[in-house]
């Protein structure tokens, strides 16, 4: 009979052979066997990344020793993920000196490395501002938090700053008044760059409102065994138009930092036929996070679910195509215009 400890590493290690069974581990072993295993199980893009998990533990896995610190055993685990890409794997490890250490897989969007300053950031929140009122828009208004709007005599501009954090009741009626104040226009403008995300409810309430009829939203499984093909079955979501709609000439301007629960709602208005997307793609991080704990209380997070546009098609690590590409630049400052505010004009327009 085998031992119980063996059994445990070798069901930790789904085959990967290991010089501890046997052997009781180490608090340093047993943290890295947990994050090893739960990717090994739960996370649903290896071979999309192009990473071989397997590879990884034989590389990582005998750095890791009963004497291995804290220090060094974030720097293991970080090295190990770094590879994935991917902006939904985090890492967050607190006790590491005066301040609480975190790590993210993803390289840097093209917009941060252009905007890498909160200082640039703010500057290109100022120019959009300074284009919206040179082009005759009126004072900017929030309904709740996630939403501001303001309009022009012919058309409209809603900016979505997240998809989370307010209730549905609020945002159903943060939704009345902006798009409530949007009567008359010939076509309107809806901005998600440097949105960082949210929950598919939010985003499904606010892309009713935009809905010409009943339509497939998305398809999605969720990855829940170590094989390769271990994937829950399908499931589907509808697209349903809330009872007061704008289907008027729409143009979505997104970028690089259209994060997650944006780059859902970039692919179900990309399905409308009134739509259409200026800018660059989306970030392509579609999953929400499945959050886990190793035993030393670090926390840490991956993508285990693969979403699928109405037709199938994944944009996983890719984002959603734009129909005209526009790319925001820092040289856009010196001008004071901003190029996808006025293409998006020149669209509706033309309309």
């Amino acid at each position: 009979m085998k031992s119980i400890r063996a059994i445990l590493v070798l069901g930790l290690l789904g085959g990967v052979s290991s010089g501890v069974v046997g052997a009781e581990l180490s608090g340093p072993e047993k943290n890295f066997e947990a994050l090893w295993k739960t990717f090994h199980e739960r996370y649903a893009f290896f071979k999309l990344r192009g990473v071989d998990w397997q590879k990884q533990y034989k590389t990582y896995r005998p750095k890791v020793t009963k004497d291995t610190t804290d220090e060094q055993l974030f720097t293991i685990l970080c090295d190990m993920l770094k590879p994935l890409k991917d902006g939904h794997v985090n890492l967050k490890a607190k006790g590491l000196g005066a301040k609480k250490k975190s790590f993210n897989s993803e390289d840097t969007p093209r917009f941060f490395k252009e905007f890498n300053t909160g200082k640039l950031e703010k500057q290109f929140g100022a120019m959009v501002l300074k284009t919206l009122k040179d082009k005759g828009f009126g004072e900017q208004k929030e309904a709740t938090k996630l939403l501001v709007y303001s309009r022009s005599k012919d058309y409209g501009y809603l900016l979505i700053t997240e998809f989370e954090g307010v209730s549905k009741r609020n945002l159903e009626k943060g939704l009345d008044k902006a798009l409530g104040e949007m009567k008359g226009i010939k076509g309107l403008i809806v901005d998600i760059r440097l949105n960082p995300g949210g929950t598919d409810q939010c985003v499904y309430q606010i892309t009713s409102r935009f809905a010409d009829k009943k339509r497939v939203g998305h398809h999605r499984k969720t990855k829940n065994g170590p094989g390769e093909d271990e994937f829950s079955g399908l499931k589907t979501r509808h697209l349903i138009p809330a009872q007061n709609t704008f289907n008027g000439p729409t143009v979505l301007l997104a970028h690089d930092a259209s994060f997650s629960a944006a780059d859902v709602f970039a692919m179900l208005m990309a399905d409308l036929p009134h739509v259409t997307i200026i800018g660059e793609p989306t970030n392509g991080i579609f999953s929400n996070m499945l959050e886990k704990k190793l035993p030393n209380g670090w926390k840490y997070t991956l993508s285990h679910q693969v979403y699928y546009s109405a037709d199938k098609t994944c944009y996983e690590g890719k984002g959603i195509p734009v129909d005209i590409r526009l790319l925001n630049k820092r040289a856009d400052l010196e001008k004071g215009e901003d190029p996808l505010i006025l293409k998006a004009l020149e669209v509706l327009s033309g309309k």
